[in-house]
């Protein structure tokens, strides 16, 4: 059976660029039906991608990844599929950017602890580097909302004359559908903002 080489390519979000690990799968020469390329996040192993380029992969085969955290973030998830792709299913694996972790290149004892090692440490820095992440994000999510920065959709305010196309809907002289036309607003947000003005009525 001929060895088949494949590469694989993950960005967190759709606004990431992978061009970067593009160029080096096709330094390689790996075909472009042979790279597989998923747009999610590295928590975890569900992605469509990577679950199609496992059913691609057979004993034998080569897979590139550009880096570690590229192959995923999740310090035990990393070394369980690395565990299942090249002990229980004898697929190589090369790490672009670190020549220790090639597979095909340590097979004997020490070798192998060397790789190892190296793949433990690597995993977890890029566990380390997304708890890291989501950290800051939080904490920048914090400083603004006391900054009074909003988040989520925009609230929609009632126009100026909201009372008035109140009062004409309470006296019949318009129609529900009319209303909510007038005010622009949904059905539940005009309910909301009609309990609002009551409220704000009785305190007065």
């Amino acid at each position: 059976m001929d060895m088949k080489e494949y590469g694989y390519i993950r960005v967190s979000s759709i606004d990431q660029n992978g061009d970067r690990q593009l160029r080096a799968m096709e330094e390689l020469k790996i075909p472009s039906e042979q790279i597989f390329i998923d747009k999610q996040s590295g928590k975890d192993f569900n992605r469509p991608s990577y679950k199609a380029l496992l059913r691609k992969l057979e004993e034998g085969d080569l897979l590139y990844i550009k880096s570690i955290d590229r192959l995923g973030r999740n310090y035990i998830e990393i070394q369980d599929q690395w565990r299942i792709i090249t002990k229980e299913r004898k697929i190589d694996i090369a790490v672009i950017d670190m020549p220790l972790l090639d597979t095909r290149r340590h097979k004997d004892l020490l070798g192998t602890f060397i790789s190892d090692i190296v793949l433990q440490i690597l995993s977890y820095v890029s566990q380390s580097e997304r708890e890291n992440i989501r950290t800051r994000q939080r904490e920048g999510i914090t400083a603004a909302k006391a900054r009074g920065v909003r988040f989520g959709r925009p609230v929609k305010t009632p126009p100026e004359n909201f009372k008035v196309l109140v009062k004409q809907w309470e006296r019949g002289d318009l129609t529900f559908e009319q209303v909510i036309e007038q005010t622009g607003l949904k059905e539940a947000t005009f309910y909301r903002r009609l309990r609002e003005s009551r409220i704000l009525k009785k305190k007065k």
